[in-house]
């Protein structure tokens, strides 16, 4: 994801002049729920989703199969397949089941690690992650897998972790996976959260479905560097990253989905290992992500309700939260519901943020053409036509279906109800790495195919490269 100094503004103009036409019966409606009422909740998610696949373009003649419209960047459409299917498998319902798969296989690129040529120019590790955790996400949830002559998803999801696993570089900041992938990318000299975290999740959800120990390794190398960094506070504090050239100067601001990923992350470890330390460092992430639920004492609204305290409640045009950022509270929920099924034990911490927020998200979808279209400050019930966009929507779909977790199973393993198919050497004939110094081999057992190579590869230093947070 790439924002050049004027993009936020240009990309919030360009969202203004798209929503201009959903002014309408802003008060009229909103969408019903009833949280005591499955029916009730799965119709509600079909609204919110609706609202989402507005967006959706790459099923009509002459674009793009798994794009949505601009100004959402291809990012963001992966981690919107990845909403779907959280959508499928709480409601069963397949309404929008061949976009979801035609998107997601479109994508991949040549070497099936979702990197395909025509997104290069902004391609960051965090992109291509939330892809692969999307398709993570459709192997766990045992989604229909595809044709057998197209890739599968633990594949897909394999190609992703193993292109990843080859950029990490010891050569700044002693580890750490860099925001963007090429080096003429702005954000190519930038270590942040968001990647480091997704890779760390992807390893530890590829860990406990494979049972391949290296996928553990990595994860655990990968936490351990985020608190090393400074990225993770002794507080549990998740800021947003640091620059290459002295490891130091750190942007210390805070994002729902950064701290959304290393709770996953921490659940997944938790599960495989039931360990103390895990169970510690998941509490702690947990109630260290309070802060994203508003606080009345603090002039944020409803108490409990998600927040993106970053941005949502700025009044200066040059901070309101840009495309990117609308979409952030849907994967912070996503993860803590993964977080949940993960370590059982949170479901009585994690769900009464999730019911509430839910209940003021679904209040505040009264705007637009339909009377039910979704804005972003839930907490304040104040709907503002610049937030009413395809993360919104994302947002309020997945708050309202993760209260339909008590109704399904747990995510599958290879071992245990798991039909997707691995493959060991995904990812690893793509040459676009940065500069790969040294292939070591890891040894370790393998129950489904899952092997990769390991590379330390050195990244260069861009002289003068700008960056800036997404």
């Amino acid at each position: 994801m790439i924002v050049s100094p004027s993009g936020g503004v240009y990309r919030l103009l360009s969202s203004l002049l798209l929503l201009l036409p959903l002014l309408g019966r802003i008060g009229q409606a909103q969408i019903p729920l009833d949280l005591n009422d499955d029916e009730s909740i799965k119709m509600a998610a079909k609204i919110a989703a609706a609202g989402m696949m507005r967006d959706y373009i790459g099923n009509q003649p002459g674009q793009i199969p798994g794009r949505f419209v601009e100004p959402y960047y291809w990012w963001e459409c992966g981690a919107a397949w990845g909403a779907m299917i959280d959508y499928w498998y709480y409601t069963g319902d397949t309404t929008w089941n061949k976009d979801v798969t035609e998107g997601l296989l479109w994508q991949v690129g040549p070497a099936a690690n979702y990197m395909p040529p025509n997104v290069s120019k902004s391609l960051g590790n965090d992109d291509q992650c939330f892809w692969g955790l999307a398709v993570m996400a459709a192997a766990e949830k045992n989604y229909p897998d595809p044709p057998a002559d197209q890739p599968q998803w633990l594949a897909l999801a394999q190609g992703v972790f193993n292109s990843q696993a080859r950029r990490w570089d010891t050569k700044t900041c002693n580890g750490g996976l860099r925001w963007q992938i090429f080096t003429f990318n702005n954000g190519f000299n930038y270590k942040n959260s968001i990647s480091n975290g997704c890779f760390f999740q992807l390893a530890a959800r590829l860990a406990r479905y494979t049972g391949n120990d290296t996928y553990s390794q990595w994860a655990e190398r990968t936490y351990d560097w985020t608190v090393e960094s400074g990225l993770l506070s002794s507080r549990y504090e998740v800021f947003d990253g640091i620059a290459t050239d002295n490891c130091a100067d750190m942007d210390i601001i805070q994002w729902t989905y950064n701290a959304g990923t290393y709770i996953a992350g921490a659940a997944f470890l938790y599960n495989i290992t039931n360990s103390a330390i895990w169970k510690y460092r998941l509490d702690s992430l947990i109630e260290a992500a309070t802060v994203m639920f508003a606080n009345p004492e603090w002039g944020q609204g409803e108490k409990d309700v998600m927040i993106e305290p970053a941005c949502e409640f700025n009044t200066d045009p040059a901070g309101f939260c840009d495309p990117d950022q609308q979409s952030f509270k849907a994967y912070l929920a996503r993860f803590m519901i993964l977080a949940v099924k993960m370590a059982p034990y949170t479901e009585s911490i994690i769900m009464p943020y999730l019911r509430t927020t839910a209940i003021a998200a679904a209040k505040n979808c009264r705007g637009g053409s339909d009377g039910t279209t979704c804005s972003l400050r839930w907490s304040k019930d104040d709907w503002q036509v610049m937030y009413t966009g395809m993360g919104e929507q994302m947002a309020v779909l997945e708050v309202i279906q993760s209260n339909l977790q008590r109704t399904v199973g747990i995510p599958v393993t290879a071992d245990k109800g798991g039909t997707s198919k691995g493959d060991p050497n995904a990812g690893l004939s793509d040459e676009r790495t940065v500069q790969p110094l040294d292939l070591s081999p890891i040894e370790t057992k393998d129950r489904v195919g899952a092997g990769f190579i390991t590379a330390i590869v050195v990244s260069g230093v861009l002289g003068g490269a700008w960056w800036m947070l997404i």
